[in-house]
């Protein structure tokens, strides 16, 4: 008998269409680790705030680090690994390098998680 609250099958019966239909489907390991990775930096706060700063405005270290109240090096670091994983991307003007977010797809991301949260 399962246990209250737990929703289970009282036979054992395997769709066998669903299950390869969802096999042929599902990405491959290989893209799963990368897209594990993309989730657990996003689980990061001082990650987080800096790509939700990004998804409003372009901006260097020293204004990232200044809006969080980080060092420069600490907020290098963390964008070195943003991107690392092609969450964010740059840009030099002259002497700055300006951060923003390396596409729609992350800002789309951010916003689905909040929208997520508020539901």
């Amino acid at each position: 008998m399962p246990e209250t609250g737990m929703c289970a099958c009282e036979t054992v019966y395997v769709d066998k269409e669903k299950v390869q239909a969802v096999q042929d489907n599902i990405s491959p390991d290989e893209t799963l680790h990368v897209l594990a990775n993309t989730f657990k930096l996003l689980g990061e706060p001082t990650r987080l705030k800096i790509l939700l700063a990004l998804s409003i405005e372009e901006l260097c270290v020293c204004d990232i680090a200044s809006l969080l109240g980080i060092t420069r090096s600490a907020i290098s670091h963390q964008l070195r690994l943003l991107k690392n994983s092609r969450l964010v991307k740059f840009r030099r003007a002259g002497k700055m390098v300006y951060y923003s977010l390396d596409d729609q797809h992350v800002k789309h991301l951010l916003r689905d998680g909040l929208e997520h949260l508020r539901d």
